[in-house]
């Protein structure tokens, strides 16, 4: 009797746990039900910007649209500080972070990463008049100098690592790291390209880029919680075709290749 008891309750137990699992809502059917996919970015140029109608344009966001239309599915954008866009995606404030988040060890330690849909790297602008002698990376490695970066970015891991010795000013975003370097308060600027490119080009009398090499080379992938590999596998699969028919390529050569949308864009960014 008590072994025919124990039988009993290891099937059903057997057949909860089954159907538990069967009864489980996976994050992609969440999504799914919800008829709207929830992205988590932050604002700087040119992934992701405001309009002079106050409306969020750039590469990011052409992806993050194109993303949710291919799926049938509406776009819910959700901009967040930088340094805290990790814990919001883990606390479920959304589904993703599609906003040029550079793979690296220590983050993946945190989320799940897709493959990478966009590679960028980290470049420097400098201040003409306040580094005008400065061409090379050890000119910059000096106790003398002060380099701009936007807090918790990859640039600052970038600086630490190339300019040791350089006084380190971190702030919110891009736009004022940037005019720290064009009032002339610090001698030069770190961020992702195309932003030191485009901006020496947009401020040639007060900016230029000294350096021909970039000083590393990111891959931006798309960040979800781990074990949501439904999710993943959705993704990549979008990641995949979107860059074998050009599609990627094509948003990235626009937002990072030129200037044509400039013009729609709010000042101040």
């Amino acid at each position: 009797m008590k072994r025919l008891l124990a039988t009993c309750l290891a099937v059903l137990t057997l057949v909860m746990g089954s159907s538990a699992i069967a009864g489980d809502t996976t994050a992609l059917t969440a999504i799914k039900e919800r008829g709207t996919l929830r992205v988590g970015l932050s604002t700087f140029v040119p992934w992701a910007m405001r309009d002079k109608q106050g409306e969020l344009i750039g590469f990011e966001v052409d992806v993050a649209r194109r993303l949710a239309d291919d799926a049938g599915l509406k776009v819910e954008f959700i901009p967040t500080a930088w340094d805290g866009i990790i814990p919001a995606l883990l606390a479920n404030k959304f589904d993703v972070i599609i906003g040029g988040l550079s793979i690296t060890p220590a983050r993946n330690m945190s989320v799940l990463f897709t493959a990478p849909y966009a590679h960028s790297g980290i470049q420097l602008a400098a201040n003409k008049d306040k580094a005008a002698e400065k061409i090379n990376i050890a000119d910059y490695n000096k106790r003398s100098v002060t380099l701009a970066v936007r807090r918790g970015a990859f640039t600052v891991q970038t600086a630490k690592k190339y300019f040791p010795k350089a006084k380190l000013r971190q702030f919110d975003d891009d736009a004022q790291a940037f005019q720290e370097v064009l009032n002339g308060n610090a001698h030069a600027v770190l961020a992702s390209s195309p932003k030191p490119e485009q901006m020496s080009i947009q401020y040639n009398d007060k900016l230029f880029v000294p350096l021909t090499e970039r000083l590393s080379r990111g891959s931006e992938g798309f960040a979800i919680r781990h074990g949501e590999f439904d999710l993943l596998n959705f993704f990549n699969n979008w990641i995949m075709l979107r860059t074998e028919d050009g599609w990627l390529q094509e948003r990235h050569d626009y937002w990072f290749k030129t200037l044509d949308w400039q013009d729609q864009i709010a000042k101040g960014q």
